[in-house]
């Protein structure tokens, strides 16, 4: 029960953070820079569209999209169904990305700006490109009925390490294209003379690090994890112990009975029940 209540507080932080994080986003255009605002005629209104695209999209709905199956509140759902919104928000966020790229590259073409010469420009490209890849394969292994149980299984860690450390990249790329818009953009007074915008992004930029830091300590807690999962990793865990055998394929009968149709409460008793029958063998 306390784990659960730290579980639920987490992902409440997480969230106010992020959404806290896009209003920062929203009203340092809207306000700092209203005179440039947001359009779409190749100007600087044009150009503002990346910051709110990929801190809205890339970081918070790909952030999200990361810790969806540890909310509590979807345990009872069937694990469809969690594929299915976990691959609709991790589309959302890349169609985000997207039309920050083009947003971008638009407004460098139209002012004869070089494309592609800064660090934060290889980072983004490769970042956009990896999460391409990322979500092809995860639609085709795992939502898609065709790849063979043994196959998801292997690529199950890779797919979870390259998310987190794409997820990584996009909230380490995000903080430098900041800046760079801050010394571009910061004239007189300069970034270097701390005006209040510049103030005001940097305090952004901390809660961009506060968000990414909550979602990967959500998604690397293995007993916050959806609790079909958790007995997954019992099994995974007890393969090797001979003492554990029948209990490993007790459990293994119910997952192919489908856990995701119990409760928690139920999945969680059943655990623990054979926790118990392992340390009487």
């Amino acid at each position: 029960m306390e784990d659960s209540r730290r579980l639920v507080i987490a992902l409440c932080a997480a969230a106010s953070v992020g959404f806290v994080s896009i209003v920062f986003v929203l009203t340092w255009i809207l306000h700092f820079r209203r005179e440039e605002g947001l359009s779409w005629d190749g100007g600087l209104g044009e150009f503002n569209w990346h910051p709110v695209l990929v801190v809205s999209g890339f970081v918070f709905l790909q952030g999200t999209a990361i810790i969806v199956y540890r909310l509590p509140w979807t345990w009872t759902r069937s694990k469809l169904m969690m594929k299915c919104i976990h691959a609709g928000l991790n589309l959302l966020a890349f169609l985000f990305a997207v039309i920050s790229l083009v947003a971008v590259f638009d407004f460098h073409n139209t002012a004869n700006i070089p494309n592609m010469y800064s660090l934060h420009s290889w980072l983004g490209l490769t970042a956009v490109i990896l999460f391409s890849l990322q979500l092809v394969l995860g639609l085709c292994v795992y939502l898609i009925p065709i790849a063979p149980v043994s196959l998801r299984a292997a690529f199950m860690p890779l797919h979870i390490y390259s998310g987190l450390f794409i997820f990584t990249i996009v909230i380490a790329t995000a903080l430098m294209g900041i800046t760079e818009k801050l010394i571009f953009g910061l004239k007189n007074p300069g970034y270097k003379d701390s005006p209040p915008e510049a103030t005001f992004v940097n305090i952004m930029g901390l809660l961009i690090v506060v968000f990414g830091a909550l979602i990967l300590w959500i998604a690397t807690r293995t007993s916050w994890k959806r609790p079909s999962d958790q007995v997954k990793h019992s099994l995974h865990t007890n393969e090797g112990d001979g003492a554990k055998t029948e209990v490993g394929s007790a459990l293994q009968d119910t997952l192919s009975e489908g856990v995701d149709g119990e409760t928690c409460e139920d999945v969680r008793r059943r655990r623990n029940k054979s926790d118990d029958l392992g340390q009487v063998n």
